[in-house]
Formats: structure tokens, C-alpha cells, sequence
């Protein structure tokens, strides 16, 4: 049986920001991340394996970022961003994993990559 995550342990404060589609009257229409929610989330930071090292080495942290499941959790996709509200830095989303429940999303970020 799988333990569950209690409420105590999503202790960091994070913000989740898409796309705004904006024409630049120049055939653009992809403009500046725009702030979707916020929510309360946990961190479990990558730490051994090859590919984990090899991308460290190269300047990027990769985090596995656990949060509750609900409506606007859901509409996260890999070509949003999230934030870390507390410290500003930014994450690229390149996975959402739910849970066997669905009741999580397993979220994997990776600081330090172009967005």
C-alpha cells in the first residue's frame, strides 16, 4: 500500500505560468509566460543515475514536484513553466505523471534550461 502524501508535506509555495498567444503584427503570436495558479506543492530533487549527474554537470536540477490533482492542475502541459514563488526561480515542465489514485499529479521540472 502506498502511503499518501500528508498536507504538512507540500511546503513550497509554486506558480504555474502558460503562454500568453499574443500578435506582434509580425506573423508572432507567442508572447511572455503569464501567471495560470498558484498552489502548494513538494519537492523531491533528483539525485543519482546517469542522467541526473550528466545534467547537473550542464547546469540543469532536475525536481520531481508533487500537487493535488484537481481542474487547473490538470490543464498543466510540457510547454508551460512553474515558479518557485519563495526563491523566483524558474522551472521548465518536461513530464505530469497522476497517480495511481489520481488524486497526485507527479510533476518533473528541470531548472536551468532555456523556456
Amino acid at each position: 500500500m502506498v502511503k499518501l502524501p500528508s498536507a504538512g508535506s507540500l511546503r513550497e509555495h509554486i506558480a504555474f505560468e502558460a503562454r500568453a498567444l499574443e500578435d506582434d503584427q509580425h506573423g508572432n503570436v507567442e508572447g511572455d509566460f503569464v501567471e495560470q495558479f498558484q498552489r502548494r506543492a513538494g519537492f523531491t530533487f533528483l539525485r543519482g543515475g546517469e542522467a541526473v549527474i550528466a545534467a547537473r554537470l550542464e547546469g540543469r536540477q532536475p525536481v520531481v514536484v508533487l500537487v493535488r490533482s484537481d481542474s487547473e492542475t490538470r490543464l498543466v502541459d510540457t510547454d508551460w513553466q512553474m515558479r518557485d514563488v519563495r526563491t523566483s526561480k524558474v522551472y521548465a515542465v518536461k513530464s505530469i505523471i497522476p497517480s495511481d489514485d489520481r488524486q497526485w499529479l507527479h510533476i518533473t521540472v528541470e531548472s536551468g534550461v532555456a523556456s
